[in-house]
């Protein structure tokens, strides 16, 4: 793209496809165009059909062009643009924290289906943990859909904390926030009535499965687990919600879908019950939540 030239909407469409088309699909090339003129020219994708002889500044077209030097290294848009969306809400986003995923949010209407229903919902206050926070985005969409909730959240991690207590108050929501290293850690602040995860769970044997804009890109820390030892964090969170969990509490995971059976059968060993799988929208066993044993 020739950052001196003053193009149209329609133009600027053409040329993004042109530098980005030997890498990414289509639908994928347009999902970025619209991003970008939706953060930086303020349009909707219903303009580029409305305007699309609307002239393009030079400052914007040299802001698309090192945009699109970006995209060609395959870093993220979310990382570039640094925000994303989850569950209807903004969130901030940096190399410190992972991008938020579609099958999470499967996980949080899950949590809100099961808090919602029950002897959850006819208490006065439900309290929820969440292990690993990363952005923030499984407390934040909690907290902003249950009104009766009260929410915490751990990470290890004080750079991606920050990000978290950032999102948090663009969302305009309470949570509170503890670094800790759950591994470990032999308490909890008290005990909750839900506590959630989304721990690392990539084998390092499966590396060769993930894209490598996520590869290069993403932290390493919140990814990836040893071949040897996968269920390292479920086992500990687990033996921390056999303490931590209020009677009738509800533990929720989110799992590697290569290892399902293992994760039940650790859980069903560690004593808990009314254990259930369920499908992520590409019908991989994603997303997993049992009862307490008490």
């Amino acid at each position: 793209m020739d950052a001196q030239k003053v193009m149209t909407l329609k133009e600027c469409r053409l040329h993004i496809h042109e530098a980005l088309s030997k890498i990414y699909p289509k639908t994928e090339i347009d999902s970025f165009f619209f991003l970008m003129i939706e953060e930086k020219l303020n349009l909707q994708r219903i303009d580029t059909v409305l305007k699309p002889d609307l002239l393009i500044s030079q400052d914007n077209l040299t802001t698309f062009l090192k945009i699109i030097k970006r995209l060609q290294k395959e870093e993220p848009i979310q990382y570039i643009l640094k925000k994303t969306s989850f569950y209807g809400l903004p969130f901030i986003v940096d190399k410190n924290t992972l991008i938020p995923r579609p099958e999470t949010e499967e996980l949080v209407a899950w949590i809100i289906e099961e808090a919602s229903k029950g002897k959850l919902h006819k208490k006065d206050k439900i309290s929820i943990l969440d292990i690993g926070t990363g952005t923030g985005c499984i407390p934040i969409s909690l907290a902003k859909n249950l009104i009766k909730s009260s929410v915490s959240a751990i990470d290890i991690s004080q750079k991606a904390l920050l990000i978290a207590k950032k999102n948090a108050l663009l969302n305009n929501t309470k949570i509170d926030f503890f670094e800790m290293d759950i591994l470990n850690t032999e308490s909890l602040p008290q005990k909750f009535d839900i506590i959630v995860s989304n721990p690392p769970y990539v084998r390092e044997l499966e590396k060769r499965e993930i894209k490598k804009n996520v590869l290069q890109n993403e932290p390493h820390l919140a990814l990836f687990v040893d071949n040897n030892n996968p269920l390292l964090f479920y086992k500990k969170i687990a033996d921390l919600a056999i303490k931590y969990l209020r009677q009738d509490g509800l533990l929720f995971f989110e799992i590697n879908q290569y290892l399902e059976k293992e994760t039940v059968k650790m859980l069903e060993m560690k004593g808990f019950k009314n254990i259930e799988l369920r499908k992520d929208l590409f019908g991989n066993y994603r997303m997993i939540q049992c009862n307490n044993i008490l």
